[in-house]
Formats: structure tokens, sequence, C-alpha cells
């Protein structure tokens, strides 16, 4: 057995966790909790890195002392498509946060050379106007710097000084070949990006080297950090306790992504207009999915609740929210117009005005009524991933804080039709925590027998559903 350090950066919070792992162990402690709001400025929205950073170091010093100093290594996921720009070494500036007004500028620039249907067979990435790509058509910093690093890339840059850029991050971004893993070259000379800014790919399970630097704590002297699946989501489906092939997951979180697991991409005009993406997974693996507006619908509306003192605590509004018999409209959670900070409640509200339908008559209605139509995006989703990929769906995994959300778990099994496996919450530390754990040979084989491991330590909650006509998948 051994103890690991699993640094995990969300869009809404971040952790670092100790990890114990061996051939019949897994178990992790949440050693600390940090805050992770982005910052406006004159020119935007941004993410507070170096201060994150900061609060890295911080957990990193207390998983040392939680552990008496037997770490055997560190490693860091962090959520997709956002990045830094260095010139010799040094951040430009903070990075742009991906919910920023100005992300979208760079999609007419971008598609004016290369529309998404032809972009598909490349990248394979569904259409989302702030992926990296977009974004860097429209960045201002692009021709000074010398060097791009995705968020996790970033830190781990910081703490050893080493500049590498792990590939099932890097399959977001847009410029990578979806067949080869590798950069796509042709692609960014046609974008007119510089070279230099995209450096060497690694795998998850890469040793990135040790921390070091004079201005670093002395007790993070040495540690070794390794390369796991750097975004989020590659981690979490590690962690998806998965039997077989006829398995969805859902992580979900201020996302939903929703998807199968597959060998290899799929490329289809269908796929493409369903807005599937084919981004890596660990051990080659493809994580075919589709992004869905997540529990983000739910906690922007408890913030606009609490900034008119309506709000109370999360566990009175599910009840409330659980209790309501009357029908609640089941709106699009993928409209744009809940992409951005704001009066949530107020735009699910304009949205059923504006198609003839009545709005929630209150605030347990409001609630009950995202949660409806968050399920049901996730049944239509799984639905789908089932028709394109080929693969029968008998079973649905949700990974991630909405597998705390019983309400939630629920109506997903009672739409989808299925039975739902809520849990673990915590997937995507514990995918973090099983790479590293093989990568430094405390445990092995492949994903199947990592997820074997995941299942004998965390059982997760069964959901069945409620109504027999409800539409299966497959």
């Amino acid at each position: 057995m051994v103890h690991v350090a699993a640094v995990d950066l969300g869009a809404s919070s971040g952790r670092v966790v100790l990890g114990e792992v061996g051939p019949d162990r897994l178990r992790l402690d949440v050693v600390a909790r940090l805050a992770n709001e982005p910052v406006g400025t004159g020119d935007g929205l941004h993410w507070n890195v170096s201060g994150l950073y900061d609060a890295v170091l911080d957990g990193l010093r207390a998983a040392v002392a939680s552990s008496l100093g037997r770490l055997a290594s560190v490693a860091v996921d962090s959520w997709a498509v956002d990045y830094g720009l260095l010139s010799e070494g040094r951040l430009l500036a903070e990075p742009f946060h991906y919910r920023d007004a100005g992300r979208t500028a760079g999609v007419d620039v971008v598609h004016a050379v290369l529309p998404h249907e032809e972009l598909y067979p490349r990248n394979g990435l569904q259409f989302l106007p702030f992926n990296t790509l977009y974004q860097l058509a429209a960045d201002p910093l692009v021709d000074r710097a010398d060097r791009l690093l995705l968020v996790p890339d970033l830190i781990a840059f910081w703490l050893t000084g080493v500049p590498v850029t792990e590939r099932t991050n890097a399959s977001t971004t847009g410029l990578l070949d979806v067949l080869t893993g590798e950069w796509d070259r042709a692609l960014i000379r046609r974008l007119g990006l510089p070279e230099q800014l995209f450096g060497d790919l690694v795998d998850p399970g890469t040793v990135v080297g040790p921390v070091t630097g004079p201005a670093l704590p002395d007790v993070l002297s040495g540690l070794t950090v390794t390369t796991v699946g750097s975004h989020d989501t590659a981690s979490a489906v590690v962690g998806v306790p998965m039997h077989g092939e006829t398995a969805a997951y859902i992580s979900c979180g201020t996302w939903g992504l929703v998807g199968v697991e597959l060998p290899a991409p799929v490329l289809s005009d269908a796929a493409r207009e369903a807005n599937f993406t084919n981004e890596g997974g660990v051990d080659g693996r493809v994580r075919f999915l589709t992004n869905v507006m997540g529990l983000w619908l739910l906690s922007e509306a408890i913030r606009g609740w609490e900034r008119t003192g309506r709000s109370a605590p999360l566990v009175t509004l599910l009840a409330e929210a659980a209790a309501v018999t009357a029908p609640v409209p089941v709106f699009d959670v993928q409209d744009p117009r809940f992409l951005p900070p704001g009066d949530m409640a107020g735009r699910i509200a304009s949205w059923c005005v504006e198609h003839d339908v009545a709005p929630p008559a209150d605030r347990a209605s409001t609630v009950r009524s995202i949660l409806e139509s968050l399920a049901e995006a996730f049944a239509v989703s799984v639905r789908r991933a089932s028709h394109l990929s080929g693969r029968r769906v008998d079973v649905v995994h949700v990974v991630g804080g909405g597998a705390l959300n019983e309400l939630l778990c629920q109506l997903t099994a009672d739409r989808c039709g299925l039975p739902v496996l809520a849990g673990p919450v915590e997937a995507t530390a514990l995918g973090n925590i099983l790479v590293q754990g093989r990568t430094v040979g405390a445990v092995s084989g492949d994903l199947e027998a990592l997820r074997r491991l995941v299942a004998s330590t965390h059982e997760p909650r069964r959901f069945i559903p409620r109504s027999k006509s409800a539409r299966v998948a497959g």
C-alpha cells in the first residue's frame, strides 16, 4: 500500500485528497478544500490560477503531514479547455474563464477557415463555443507567448519546472488529431497559431519530475509529480465501477458529461449533428460523450436566492422539490442563456414564457423543474450515445456530486427506464489515485482491474425506475 496526493480542481471548487491504494485497498481523505472563484477585471472574467496554486501548496503540505511524509507521488487533474500562455516560463496573464462572454469571439474566425463539418473528422469534438481553438483565435496574447499549458499542466510546471501536456486534456483543445493522438500541426498552421505553443505530449502514468524550486516549501521538496487523466472527466471515468460494455456514465457536477467508453472514435455525421465528442481517455480509450448543463443550474439559482435573502440549505430545497406533486415545466437545459452567471431562476421563467409554458410557481417548483429537466436531458443523451455508438445500454452510472442528489438520481432512472447506480461521489479523485497507484507499482492491471477495486471498496446506491412506461436506451 502507498500514499499519494490527488489535486482535483473543479470549475467551482477544488480539493487535495490523500489516497491510500493497494491490491485490496482504496480509500481517500480530503485534507484540503479549495475555493475557486472567478475574478472579474476590466477585460473580462478570469481564473485566479496563481491564488489557486498557493492553495494547492497549502493542501499538499497538509497531505504530507497526514501521510507522515510517506507520499509516493502527486498528480493534478482539472476542468478542460482553459489555458495559460507563457513567455520564457512566465505566465503572461491569469487565464480567461470559459464562461467569459468574450471567449466565443473566435468561433467565426475559425469557421471562416474550417467549418465545424470539416473540423469534426479531424478533432472529433462537439461544438462548444469556448473550446480552446476558438479561444486562441481571439486571444491577443498568442503572438507574445512561446508555450501554452492547460490548467493542470500549468500547476505541474510550477511544481517541477518541467513543461509537458497530458494527452487526455489536450484532446479537448480541438487541436489534437483524433485518430493519431498527436498535435494536428497542419490545422495549427492553417489557423495561423504559433506552432511553438504546443509542446511535448505525454500519456497518463508518466513521471514528470520531482517538486523543486527555491520558492517552494521544503516539506514538498523531492515529491514526485506524475500524470493521470488530467482532464477531470478522464479521471472520473476511470473511477466509474463499470462492468462489461453495456454501461453508460454520467459524471455529474457543474457539468453533466454523459456517454459511453469506446475503443475508437465515432466520427459520423450523425454524431456531429448530435453534438457528441470523442475525447481521450486513460489507456487509449475514447470517451464518447456530450456535455449537458449540469448542477450549475441549481447552484446558480441558489446563489440568486441568496442574493435576495430567500435561500435555504440544499437539503431543505431538495426535500421541498421532492414533495412537489403538480406538473413542472421541463425546459431545454442546453439553451445558451443558462451558460453565464446570473439570475438563473429568472432565466428559467423567461424561457418558459417564450415557449408558452407556465413558469415554476415557487422556489420548490423551480428546483424540481431544474432536476426534471436535467434528468430528461441525461436520458436523451444516454439514448443518443447508445444509438450513435451501436452499444446497448442496460445500466447508467452516476458519479460525482450528482450521485449525492437522490432526487436527481431517481428522476434519471425514471426517465431513462434503466437502473441507475450512484457513486462514488469522489470518482475523479479515485481515478487520479488509481492511475498514480499503478504508476508507482502499488496496483497493476488494465482499467477493468482498477474498476473492480473501485466496486469492491465503494458500493454504489441503486435506483430502480418507478415507471414501467419509461423509455429504454438501446
